[in-house]
């Protein structure tokens, strides 16, 4: 089965580099690997100086790794058959709705959230697409919360439209056999787009509750407002049943020059955040990654912070 990783976190702590690092260490090891990024402030394609779309596009410095970066757009575009298949339903009753209003009624947000949307669509599609492992990067804590939400959420609310499209479709059914008789139902055996789409986010769910198949690894800087947010968000995951794995730590500054005053005090409050953060978390390993100078990109910065990543597991 397909295994999956997600990292999530605040903005800016560095759950791009990870994803990527674990990516490029899972392909090294001759798996076939994808890496998401849901994020829509893109920096995937940088960390793997590859330029990326929609669609899973080969990384040269791995064979085996393919990579994506996922718009909101496609998260959306992905349930537009839900709202036809709901206009189609109220045309058959004889409400007229154009193209133009379906278009309105889409972009009203009968779907919220478009880039979790898209998260868990790339985890449907590929949940069996031959890849041993998907790698998340997903957007900051807010929109991780939402797409923990979004199972239930939709399901909620695809359950009310589907109960209103089955209701309008009886009322069709009852006026066709009024006047043509049984031949009223010949060929009226359609897809229900609604039930397709609870059944995927059922899917979704199921694998992300899944401790043999998922796991998420929140990422974080040794500062106390980003300790308190992951302990927000352990907390959420741990509510939604989302397996946690190894809490990352990043941009640790390791070996401070010892006649900086100002590093080595910059140190002894990180190795102190650390220490805290096993505190917090005690029965989750704790990984610890170095503080880089530079831009944390390219295949052999990556294969480093990999080495220290491996002891997640």
């Amino acid at each position: 089965m397909t295994q999956f990783v997600l990292y999530g976190g605040k903005g800016g702590v560095g759950k791009t580099t990870c994803a990527a690092a674990t990516g490029l260490a899972a392909a090294d090891r001759s798996e076939r690997v994808l890496v998401v990024s849901t994020d829509p402030a893109h920096s995937l394609g940088d960390s793997l100086e590859t330029a990326l779309s929609d669609e899973p596009t080969p990384v040269a410095a791995a064979e085996g790794l393919d990579a994506v970066e996922v718009s909101a757009g496609a998260g959306q575009e992905a349930y537009r058959g839900v709202v036809e298949s709901f206009a189609a339903s109220f045309r058959e009753a004889g409400v007229r709705i154009d193209e133009a209003e379906v278009d309105a009624l889409f972009e009203a947000g009968l779907v919220p959230g478009g880039d979790e949307v898209a998260a868990l669509e790339y985890v449907a599609d590929y949940a069996d697409a031959g890849y041993d492992l998907v790698v998340l990067d997903t957007a900051p804590t807010g929109h991780t919360l939402r797409l923990l939400d979004l199972p239930e959420v939709l399901g909620e609310a695809l359950g009310t439209a589907g109960e209103v499209q089955q209701r309008v479709g009886r009322l069709v059914d009852s006026a066709r056999s009024f006047v043509l008789g049984p031949a009223a139902f010949l060929g009226g055996d359609e897809d229900d787009e609604f039930e397709r789409l609870r059944g995927r986010l059922d899917e979704v769910a199921e694998i992300l509750r899944d401790p043999e198949r998922t796991s998420f690894r929140p990422v974080l800087v040794p500062e106390a407002m980003a300790l308190a947010e992951t302990e927000r968000l352990v907390e959420r995951l741990r509510e939604a049943e989302i397996p946690v794995g190894t809490v990352v730590v990043n941009r640790v500054l390791e070996d401070p020059d010892p006649t900086c005053s100002r590093c080595t005090a910059r140190h002894a409050l990180h190795e102190r955040r650390i220490v805290e953060t096993r505190e917090r978390f005690p029965d989750l390993d704790v990984v610890t990654l170095p503080e880089l100078e530079g831009e944390a990109g390219g295949a052999e910065t990556l294969r480093l912070l990999a080495e220290r990543l491996e002891a997640a597991g």
